[in-house]
């Protein structure tokens, strides 16, 4: 597994941790939502070995008829 995939699935499981916490009494609401944006961030537009189709009209595609 190349380090792009890596990161993508360590970053998912971290959402995950988020989530858990997210959901225990007393959570620090304010930290869920301030961390939970950076990792949103972090991620790249498509995951790692995805490939984008014609007429893929999902995040990061690109117009393929600029005419």
């Amino acid at each position: 597994m190349d380090s792009a995939q890596e990161d993508y699935d360590r970053t998912v499981a971290l959402f995950g941790d988020l989530a858990r916490y997210a959901q225990k009494t007393g959570a620090d609401l304010h930290f869920v939502d301030l961390v939970g944006r950076s990792l949103v961030c972090s991620l790249p537009e498509r995951r790692p070995g995805d490939v984008q189709r014609d007429g893929d009209t999902g995040p990061g595609s690109q117009p393929t008829d600029f005419g």
